[in-house]
């Protein structure tokens, strides 16, 4: 008797031996260790947003030695968080990075200094010791020296710049008057440290007219020539810039999740929760698309160094709406 299931079962086990369809593979590296500040991607991998995406996204944690730009420059990443002056200046020296989109609207960056070292405005630096991060986050500082017209090489007049580890031990032991902060991170670990912020004078990029724009979603330029290549970032945009208004609307599970992804077990509950909470404050008001003003901003900050600006010319092609354009519209 013709067996009138087998054509049945040859045709179930083909199918069974196909491939399912392949996600495509993205790989993204952070400009720090797994913390809060970069939320947004952590809860568009827990919740799923990038496999609705047809992603396969692998998050690479920063660290100290850890150069976003030199890792995308050698391949080891597909697009990378990084703050503008770092990345306009890598630019200038031959790295077409393009930023596509632009999750933080406002800069979370400070300078720290104890009451007592008798500084009280910016007029009072001079003299002064001021801890600086660099890796090419020392070019805000370096920016903000110039517009004051205060030299950074210690001469009389000027400024005695630490070169500060990513701590705050420097302002706790006595060895530098200020030192540079984050709001949602390093200021908090004076305070946890012991000192209160009535002991504090705090400078914020921001109030201070020198802010400049920090996370930004940077790729190669020559990628963007490749449509599939376009089309991957267009859909991570747009899933991680929907991880990261749940994360603004949630951010206790946002940081909890955070939590979860952290290999290292260094970061605690309480302090992960406060920084997902300051961290809301940047990312609001902006939907992921690059607001030109705050572009041209930057760019004229960084260009105003009088004979040591942190860039030399005017970009052109540093950034496109094109990928937000087609994720968010």
């Amino acid at each position: 008797m013709k067996n009138l299931f087998a054509p049945l079962l040859v045709g179930a086990l083909s199918l069974a031996t196909l491939p399912a369809s392949a996600a495509d593979d993205v790989t993204l590296q952070l400009k720090w260790v797994t913390q809060a500040q970069f939320a947004g991607y952590y809860v568009a991998l827990d919740k799923g947003y990038y496999d609705e995406e047809g992603l396969n996204v692998t998050i690479k944690p920063g660290g100290p030695d850890v150069a976003p730009a030199q890792v995308i420059a050698g391949g080891g990443a597909d697009v990378v968080l990084d703050w503008m002056p770092s990345a306009l200046a890598s630019r200038e020296k031959g790295l077409d990075l393009v930023n596509i989109a632009q999750p933080f609207k406002s800069s979370g960056m400070m300078l720290t200094c104890r009451k007592d070292s008798g500084i009280a405005s910016p007029a009072d630096f001079k003299g002064k010791t001021l801890g600086v991060w660099f890796f090419g986050n020392e070019y805000p500082f370096l920016s903000w020296m110039s517009k004051l017209g205060i030299p950074t090489d210690g001469s009389d007049g000027g400024v005695t710049v630490l070169k500060q580890g990513f701590n705050v031990d420097p302002i706790l032991n006595g060895q530098a008057d200020c030192v540079s902060t984050m709001t949602y991170n390093e200021y908090w670990q004076i305070i946890d440290a012991g000192l209160t912020p009535e002991e504090l004078v705090v400078f914020k990029y921001e109030d201070q007219g020198v802010a400049t724009l920090e996370d930004g979603m940077y790729v190669l330029g020559e990628r963007l020539q490749d449509a599939a290549f376009k089309d991957s970032m267009v859909r991570f945009v747009r899933a991680s810039m929907k991880g990261w208004k749940y994360a603004e609307d949630n951010p206790d599970e946002a940081a909890m999740i955070v939590l979860d992804n952290d290999a290292s077990g260094a970061q605690t509950e309480n302090h992960q929760k406060r920084m997902m909470g300051e961290i809301a404050k940047l990312t609001a008001g902006s939907n992921g698309a690059l607001d030109p003003a705050d572009y041209e901003r930057t760019v004229a900050s960084l260009l105003s160094g009088g004979s040591d600006p942190v860039i030399t010319q005017q970009p052109e092609g540093a950034w496109t709406h094109d990928i937000t354009d087609a994720a968010l519209n």
